[in-house]
C-alpha cells in the first residue's frame, strides 16, 4: 500500500499506533554487528518459535488489523549500544535487559518472563563494582548520562520495517518540511547550529545555503557512509539499525536545496548496511516516499546506494565524489568547493550519516530544542564509539560538552583491572591523544581542536599505563601511510618519513635532534598537504610528542620503553617480592623462557625471551616488570 500524500501517511501512522497500543509486551533483540556475530539472529528465531510453542500470541510485524489479543511483539532492532555484553534482549514496558543471551537461555525467558512475569536473574547485567545484578537500562551506569538523538531509533525501531519507523514518528518531519518553504528549512537548520558530524564540524545550514546560492541547473545530495576510522562504527550502526531516518534526512535536504538525485556512499566492509539501506530505498520507492511527487508535493527525488572499494581516502569529500563517478578516488585542490563544483562539477551537499540522522529531530522538535543541549558553539549531541582499555565498551551518544572524565569513568566504568588511566585518543587515526590533565575537557569541536585533537567521526580509544605512546603514533602513521592516495608529495613522502623516524625511536636508535625533526616535519605536512588526510595525518605524533614528551625522551635518551611495548628496548624480569610462584606466567610463555617450581620465585631466561609480554599480561600480581 503506497503513501500518496501527507493525509495517507497520518492515516497509516494512526492505524499503526492503534496496533501498537494493543501490544502487551515488546521484545527487542539487538541485531547490531557485535550481537549478530554472537548469535542474535538465532536468538530471535528461537524466541519466536518458543513463544508460539508456549501459546503466546506472537507478532513479528505491526499489524493494523491484527486479531490477536494483547499480542507479544518480537522485533530485530539495530545496535542497542552495549556491544561487549551481547546478544542483548530488551523487554518493555518493564525495562528488563538480558545480556549475553544464548539460544539455550531462550526457554527460560519465555517461560519465566514472557509467560510468568518473573525476571531471570542470571541473565541480568552484573555491575563490576559491587557484583549486583541490575534489572534494566535505567539502572545500568553505561546508559546513564546518554541522550539519544541520532541513535534514537537504533535500539527501538525494527531495522528493516517501514511500518515500525512510521509508527515511531518516521517521515512526520518530512511531511512538516514539505509544508515549509525551502528557505525556511535551511533557516531552521542554521538556527539549530548543527555542525557536520563527520569530523570537520562545518555548519550544516551554511553548507546547504551555499549550495542553493551556487550557479547550476542541477544539484546533488550525497550521504557519506565511508566510515574508515579504526575503532569507529557509529555510522555503520545507524545505517544498519535506522536506515529510514537517514533517508528522511536526505529527502528534507533535497527539498531544501532543490535536488532530485541523491547517493549514499557506503564503505566496502559494511555489507549489512548496504543490504538494509538498499531494502529501505526500494521500500520507500514502492510506497511513494522516493520518486515522483513525494507525499503529493512537487518534490521528485531518487536515491542510489553506491559501494566504496575500501579506500580510506574516499572518506574525503572530493575523493568520494570522484569514486561515485567511477574515477580514481583522489582529492581535488581545496579551493574547489563541493557546494559549487562537486559531483559531476555540479553544486553538491555532502554530509555524513549522523548529520543527516539529526535533521528529522531538528525539523520536528525545532531548533530551540536542539540548541538546549550541548554547548553554545557545539549544540546537540554526539555519538561516540567507546573502545580500548575501558571496562564498558560500545556505542554511546552524549550532549556536547560532556567531559572526557564522565565518558571514561562514568559510562565507561573506568580502566580495566583498575589500572591507571594514561590517554584517550579522539578523532580516529587523524586525531590526537590526550592525557590525564585533559580528563575534565568538555567534548566539543572547539575544545578538542584547541587541545591538539579533533572530534573526527567519533572514535574514542582509551589507553592504560601499559600503552606506549610512541607505538600508538607509529601504528596510526602506518595506517595513514598505507591509505594515502599518493597524489601529493607532502603526504606520500612526509608521512612515510615520519613513520620511519618513529620506527627508529622504537628500536632504540633515536638521537636527541630527532624529536625536533619529527615536530618540524609534522608541521610542514599539515601546512602543505592537499587534503584532510594529509593535513591531519601528523596529529597522532604531534599530540603524543606534546603531551607525553618524557616518554619520547626515554626512548631516545635511556633507550627504554616505559610501557614495555617496544621489544627492541624492553627487558622483562620478575620481582621476587611480588612473585607467588603460581606458574601462570610460565604456562603462558611461548618460547618457554620462564623457569621455577610452584610456590617458588620464577626466573626469565633473557637468552630465550622474545619480549612478547605474554607473561606480564597474565600475571595478576604485577610481578613481571620492565627494565
Amino acid at each position: 500500500m503506497g503513501i500518496a500524500n501527507r493525509k495517507e501517511l497520518e492515516a497509516r501512522r494512526k492505524a499503526l499506533h492503534k496496533a501498537n497500543e494493543n501490544v502487551k509486551t515488546h521484545v527487542r533483540v539487538c541485531s547490531g554487528t557485535g550481537c549478530a556475530a554472537l548469535g542474535a539472529f538465532e536468538v530471535y528465531d528461537a524466541l519466536v518459535k518458543e513463544s508460539k510453542k508456549a501459546g503466546l500470541p506472537v507478532q513479528v510485524e505491526l499489524e493494523p488489523c491484527g486479531k490477536e489479543k494483547d499480542p507479544l511483539f518480537v522485533s530485530l532492532t539495530g545496535c542497542q549500544g552495549f556491544c561487549q555484553i551481547g546478544p542483548l534482549v530488551h523487554i518493555l514496558p518493564d525495562d528488563i535487559l538480558y545480556t549475553g543471551v544464548k539460544v539455550s537461555a531462550v526457554k527460560d525467558i519465555v517461560e519465566k518472563t514472557l509467560a510468568g512475569g518473573q525476571v531471570v536473574e542470571k541473565l541480568l547485567y552484573k555491575n563490576p563494582e559491587d557484583k549486583k545484578r541490575l534489572k534494566g537500562r535505567a539502572d545500568i551506569p553505561f546508559y546513564k548520562g546518554q541522550e539519544l538523538v541520532a541513535l534514537e531509533g537504533c535500539g527501538s525501531v525494527a531495522a528493516d520495517s517501514l511500518d515500525s519507523y512510521v509508527a515511531s514518528g518516521g517521515f512526520s518531519s518530512l511531511a512538516k518540511a514539505l509544508k515549509m518553504d525551502p528557505d525556511q528549512v535551511i533557516s531552521e537548520v542554521e538556527k539549530s547550529g548543527l555542525r557536520g558530524r563527520g569530523g570537520g564540524g562545518f555548519p550544516t545550514g551554511r553548507k546547504w545555503r551555499s549550495c542553493v546560492s551556487a550557479e547550476g541547473d542541477e544539484r546533488f545530495v550525497i550521504c557519506n557512509g565511508d566510515e574508515g576510522d579504526p575503532g569507529a562504527f557509529m555510522d555503520c550502526c545507524i545505517m544498519e539499525g535506522d536506515p529510514y531516518r537517514v533517508i528522511e534526512g536526505m529527502i528534507i535536504c533535497a527539498h531544501a536545496v532543490g535536488s532530485s538525485t541523491g547517493f549514499i556512499y557506503v564503505r566496502h566492509e559494511y555489507p549489512r548496511a548496504v543490504e538494509r539501506l538498499s531494502l529501505a530505498v526500494k521500500t520507500c520507492e514502492e510506497n511513494g516516499l522516493l520518486g515522483k511527487k513525494i507525499l503529493g508535493s512537487d518534490l521528485d527525488f531518487d536515491i542510489s546506494v553506491a559501494r566504496g572499494g575500501g579506500a580510506f581516502v574516499c572518506g574525503e569529500s572530493t575523493a568520494l565524489m570522484r569514486s561515485i563517478e567511477g574515477s580514481v578516488g583522489e582529492p581535488r585542490a581545496k579551493y574547489v568547493r563541493s557546494v559549487q563544483r562537486g559531483f559531476r562539477d555540479k553544486p553538491t551537499v555532502l554530509n555524513n550519516v549522523e548529520t543527516f540522522a539529526c535533521v528529522p529531530s531538528i525539523i520536528n522538535e525545532g531548533s530551540d530544542w536542539f540548541t538546549s543541549r550541548g554547548t553554545e558553539k557545539s549544540p546537540g549531541t554526539k555519538a561516540f564509539c567507546l573502545v580500548g582499555k575501558v571496562v564498558n565498551t560500545g556505542l554511546i551518544e552524549v550532549p556536547m560538552g560532556t567531559s572526557l572524565r564522565d565518558v571514561v569513568f562514568g559510562m565507561g566504568g573506568g580502566i580495566i583491572d583498575g589500572r591507571p588511566f594514561k590517554a584517550v585518543q579522539t578523532g580516529g587515526p587523524s586525531g590526537g591523544c590526550l592525557g590525564e590533565d585533559h580528563l575534565d575537557l568538555p567534548v566539543d569541536f572547539d575544545a578538542l581542536a584547541k587541545a591538539g585533537s579533533m572530534m573526527g567521526s567519533g572514535g574514542m580509544i582509551v589507553m592504560d599505563d601499559r600503552t606506549c605512546m610512541v607505538d600508538v603514533a607509529k601504528y596510526f602513521l602506518k595506517f595513514l601511510m598505507e591509505e594515502s592516495c599518493g597524489k601529493c608529495v607532502p603526504c606520500r613522502e612526509g608521512v612515510y618519513q615520519l613513520h620511519a623516524m618513529l620506527d627508529k625511536l622504537s628500536r632504540g636508535e633515536g638521537e636527541p635532534q630527532d624529536l625536533e625533526k619529527i615536530q618540524r616535519l609534522g608541521k610542514e605536512i599539515q601546512v602543505s598537504s592537499l587534503c584532510g588526510l594529509g593535513k591531519s595525518a601528523p596529529n597522532p605524533v604531534l599530540s603524543t610528542l606534546k603531551n607525553f614528551r618524557e616518554e619520547y625522551e626515554a626512548h631516545v635518551n635511556d633507550k627504554r620503553c616505559p610501557a614495555g611495548v617496544c621489544r627492541d628496548i624492553t627487558t622483562f624480569t620478575i620481582d621476587p617480592d611480588k612473585c607467588t610462584g603460581c606458574l601462570v606466567c610460565k604456562k603462558a610463555c611461548p618460547p618457554d623462557a620462564i623457569s621455577g617450581e610452584k610456590k617458588q620465585v620464577h626466573i626469565i631466561d633473557q637468552d630465550k625471551c622474545t619480549q612478547c609480554g605474554a607473561c606480564r599480561l597474565v600475571c595478576k600480581f604485577d610481578a613481571v616488570v620492565t627494565n
